[in-house]
């Protein structure tokens, strides 16, 4: 399996401006620019979309587990913060948070709580990020 997005840049670090596209064409010439991403001018910018992309990945992962415990849950609603910073290196991601609030009917909290660490520890995006990823995950 394989999935693709592209980005095209115009122009130099500040004032230059890009935009970004995947084949499903839910983003589409997405624009982006320094100011979205290194400021608070509203936008996308590749941490809001990575940001997205392990939220939407983790609620999946973790609706894995809770089936592999025969448990079916009636909704996941996750939140991902990333926390970018500049480094000696340079920018660089240092965390992810996870804030998780699901509704599993039939759960205790012992099952609910194996299932979300073990999604957290699974999930493909989770494994992909060198960064500390860290969750509160509460059922309710």
């Amino acid at each position: 399996m394989q999935r693709k997005a592209s980005a095209v840049w115009k122009g130099g670090l500040k004032d230059g401006k890009g935009t970004v596209s995947a084949t499903s064409g839910v983003l589409s010439s997405t624009p982006y620019s320094f100011t979205t991403r290194f400021e608070n001018t509203p936008g996308t910018n590749p941490e809001e979309l990575i940001a997205a992309a392990h939220a939407a990945c983790f609620s999946m992962a973790l609706s894995a587990q809770l089936g592999g415990a025969n448990l079916t849950p009636e909704s996941i609603a996750t939140a991902a913060t990333l926390t970018m910073e500049k480094l000696d290196a340079g920018w660089t991601i240092t965390a992810v948070h996870l804030d998780v609030a699901a509704k599993v009917p039939g759960a205790s909290p012992e099952a609910f709580n194996t299932a979300a660490q073990n999604a957290k520890a699974g999930c493909p995006v989770s494994k992909v990020l060198n960064a500390k990823i860290t969750m509160d995950a509460k059922l309710g």
